[in-house]
């Protein structure tokens, strides 16, 4: 396994949820926008500010084939992108059972 793809496993595994975001991506800005105020608790990597960021977004493809940002797993899930997170009508009750509330 390569080493980003490593990187990017643990993140998934050690936070109840993580972004996978690019600092200039406005659909990225909603994710973490809604995120903040349900008070959640999310780890954000910011890919363009990462030296390791490109490989890292080719290793996330390979993990759920998902290659665009905003990339988020809720407790090891993958959910998707930000029309993903935003439809998501249980968000609530996914965060508070990831412990992320």
């Amino acid at each position: 396994m390569s080493a980003a793809k490593t990187r990017a496993q643990s993140l998934i595994d050690e936070n109840a949820v993580v972004v996978f975001s690019k600092s200039y991506c406005p659909y990225c800005d909603s994710s973490k926008k809604l995120l903040k105020s349900l008070n959640a608790k999310f780890t954000v990597l910011e890919l363009d500010q990462d030296e390791e960021g490109s490989a890292i977004q080719s290793a996330l493809a390979e993990i759920s084939g998902q290659r665009t940002v905003p990339n988020i797993y809720i407790k090891q899930k993958h959910i998707g992108g930000n029309s993903d997170l935003q439809a998501k009508k249980d968000l609530k009750e996914l965060l508070a059972d990831a412990g992320a509330l």
